[in-house]
């Protein structure tokens, strides 16, 4: 297929153009398209080569280039296939410490948010990265956004889906979609996936190229491999930090964001599995003078055992996950269960309540027009020290104040933060000023690059964290490919 190797391809229908527009011929069949879960189950083993045939590969070809990518998420994989594409004769190495790809699979309850659809608009789209928002604006996502991550998966023959609230998933509503297909472009393109393998050092030689210890779990066997270029996509562990730091880089110190709330109220706690599909929630944090406009969120809540957790609730961690930490997880989160009614008109639609439904017990009924769940509308009853056996009827207009205000401006302790274990975002590492996001490639260092979540970039909830690890693997691979294609 005659196309320029770092012009990449958009796909239409089962047609392949270049960027110029020029057609070419059909790269999948359309029931292929169709049937995508059947995209072949690639094993980790199919990918499995020692670094020591690559030593010994290195040592009987000298003169081909190489890449070492460090780490084998999103990312990271991506980044090596779009170079290996690009660029067939280099040689493209993933080091893995774990299983590669594993937090795609964990992604969105096993779904994989791949990314938003709602978001086009690139200068809009930045705004939904608490760290980054500004620096994102540029050219970023114009080199590789949602349109070309949907692109991209739909000439791979994985189709994704649009739901209401912008998030995409594949069509099959399962990460292994998108796993396979990533594993199986991986191996049909020739990059060497290493697993088990934790690079310990990197140092730079006299000839220019990196040095990179790795060492292989659990007998912790050390070699050394080396690379003409690095890319370090670790994500938010340690390992790409002390990486970063041994190359002359500086850490932005990672804190955790997209976390739950533990609240301090056990009678909340009983109602665990109660969801809201709308409400206001404002957090206020001790010693916040400043008022932030992001501190305070829209949308879907869920409570928990230990708190409250949904896409609202995430949303205030990711933006306040610095502030939360300086404050020890400590503060009121103030919700407002009817953010469409006014407080007069929550007090007037309980008075007509009352008068209409005199010799009905408190606790049985609830105006419809607030669309509170039972078991919620009977916390609250209690929560004001309300008898719940008292009729309609003798309810003073005192406490139909304070249910109305309770309603509105609901008011919860927090008393530390909930975990989402391999779930959970990093707020935090390789500070941007410190690298081209033209070109994703270190300022410090030459031949260096990163991706994915090691940066100080993270997103909200919602498929743009993957966005960023997908734009991100795209621009370090498309510039590693063209600076050895002008080497080579």
């Amino acid at each position: 297929m005659p196309v320029s190797p770092l012009g990449g391809q958009r796909c239409l229908g089962s047609q392949a153009t270049d960027f110029h527009g020029r057609h070419h011929g059909p790269i999948f069949s359309h029931s292929r398209l169709r049937d995508h879960h059947r995209y072949p189950k690639v094993t980790f083993k199919r990918h499995r080569i020692s670094i020591s045939s690559m030593q010994q590969h290195q040592q009987q070809q000298s003169y081909e280039q190489v890449l070492v990518v460090i780490g084998g998420g999103a990312a990271g994989i991506f980044g090596a296939i779009r170079a290996k594409n690009a660029v067939p004769q280099l040689k493209v190495l993933v080091v893995e410490k774990g299983k590669p790809l594993t937090k795609v699979r964990i992604s969105g309850g096993g779904r994989c948010n791949v990314t938003n659809g709602h978001f086009i608009d690139t200068m809009i789209l930045a705004d939904h990265y608490p760290r980054g928002n500004r620096e994102l604006r540029g050219s970023y996502f114009k080199a590789h956004g949602p349109k070309d991550t949907v692109t991209w998966f739909s000439c791979h023959g994985v189709q994704l889906k649009t739901e209401e609230d912008g998030r995409m998933f594949p069509v099959s509503d399962s990460s292994s979609t998108i796993v396979d297909c990533l594993l199986s472009e991986a191996h049909k393109n020739g990059v060497l996936l290493e697993s088990g393998r934790i690079a310990t050092q990197i140092s730079c030689n006299d000839n220019g190229r990196f040095d990179i210890v790795v060492a292989k779990a659990p007998d912790n066997l050390k070699q050394t491999i080396q690379a003409d270029y690095l890319l370090i996509a670790t994500g938010g562990c340690r390992q790409g930090y002390v990486l970063a730091v041994q190359l002359g880089h500086t850490i932005v110190e990672p804190r955790p964001s997209l976390f739950t709330f533990k609240i301090k109220d056990s009678d909340l706690n009983k109602l665990a599995g109660v969801s809201f599909s709308r409400v206001r929630a404002k957090l206020k944090l001790p010693n916040l003078q400043k008022s932030i406009p992001q501190l305070t969120q829209v949308g879907p809540m869920l409570v928990t055992h230990w708190g409250f957790s949904g896409p609202v609730i995430l949303r205030l961690s990711a933006w306040a996950a610095r502030l939360l930490f300086s404050s020890a997880y400590q503060g009121t989160l103030l919700v407002d269960f009817v953010p469409d009614l006014h407080v007069d008109d929550v007090k007037n639609i309980l008075l007509n309540h009352k008068r209409k439904y005199k010799k009905q017990k408190l606790q049985n009924l609830a105006p419809p027009e607030f669309h509170l769940p039972k078991r919620f509308w009977q916390y609250l009853v209690e929560h004001q020290g309300l008898d719940k056996n008292t009729l309609w009827a003798s309810v003073s207009h005192h406490s139909l104040q304070l249910l109305a205000s309770s309603i509105k401006y609901c008011s919860f302790d927090l008393s530390g933060k909930g975990e989402f274990k391999d779930e959970f975002v990093t707020a935090g590492g390789v500070p941007l000023s410190e690298i081209n996001l033209n070109t994703m490639e270190s300022r410090i260092c030459p031949n260096l690059f990163f991706a994915g979540e090691v940066i100080n970039v993270d997103g909200i909830t919602g498929g743009f964290n993957f966005q960023n690890a997908w734009t991100g693997g795209y621009i370090a691979g498309t510039s590693i490919a063209k600076s050895a294609l002008s080497h080579s």
